[in-house]
């Protein structure tokens, strides 16, 4: 996975030099596009995995699912997390790779490229930055806490809810970014930058690998709703244990 995934990276960052001249295409809007980047990305990773354990399925952000023989064990992979940066010139975004076995992430990998930094986990295992154990945050209230969220750009639902959870949370915290790739969002959670990281439109791949890695390094993953986190449900709240019941508090859904 780690190797699938600097391979990945080593052709973003070719691209990345070369952005003028990709062909922008929009799956389902204008505020979504792709490019021959992703899909060389993906490519790449799903060659290298495939080769490793050709029986096990493969779901991908721009190939979507491939069933396997082992019906058990699936690969999930978003080659370009972050396309917008990557195509504004915005150097965050990342190769994220997970395994999931009946469902639940048992392995992740989440790759930085333009920062060279490799963050991955194995269940059980702990979780790792560039070879070395990470912890979540050891800050306690909201007034230390520093949160990420994703935004609901255009297209995308529940546009209502943000606002709300915006109303409830800026005038307790320290603060509130918006990177623009969720499995970074994750991964600066897993390493202790962030205190938590949620949002209410995410996919299955934004999502996965940062799912193991935070887990791992002492956080709690769950939906938006406190529940076990199901990678197809779209939701994904990601906090240190000392905040996450009071987050949930303050996500709660508008009547």
């Amino acid at each position: 996975m780690i190797g699938a995934a600097r391979a990945a990276g080593d052709r973003l960052r070719a691209d990345f030099a070369e952005i003028s001249t990709l062909e922008i295409k929009h799956k389902r809007g204008p505020a979504d596009p792709f490019t021959i980047a992703d899909l060389r990305a993906e490519e790449t990773v799903k060659a290298i995995l495939s080769a490793a354990h050709p029986d096990y399925g493969f779901l991908g952000e721009e190939g979507g699912m491939i069933e396997g023989r082992n019906r058990a064990r699936t690969w999930v992979v978003d080659p370009l997390d972050g396309t917008s940066n990557f195509l504004a010139g915005l150097p965050i975004y990342a190769v994220n790779i997970a395994l999931a076995e009946e469902g639940r992430v048992i392995a992740g990998v989440t790759y930085v490229p333009m920062l060279e930094e490799m963050f991955w986990a194995e269940k059980g295992c702990g979780a790792h930055l560039n070879g070395k154990p990470i912890r979540v945050s050891q800050r306690t209230g909201f007034e230390q806490a520093v949160l990420s969220v994703g935004i609901p750009f255009m297209g995308k639902p529940r546009q209502e809810q943000f606002h709300a959870e915006m109303v409830r949370l800026t005038p307790k915290v320290a603060g509130v970014r918006r990177l623009g790739a969720g499995a970074v969002d994750m991964a600066y959670v897993a390493c202790g930058r962030f205190d938590a990281y949620w949002e209410q439109s995410v996919s299955a791949w934004d999502m996965a690998a940062g799912a193991v890695i935070v887990a791992e390094a002492g956080g709690i993953v769950t939906d938006t709703l406190g529940h076990p986190l199901d990678l197809m449900n779209g939701t994904v709240l990601a906090s240190t244990p000392q905040l996450h019941g009071a987050l949930l508090r303050e996500l709660r859904p508008v009547s």
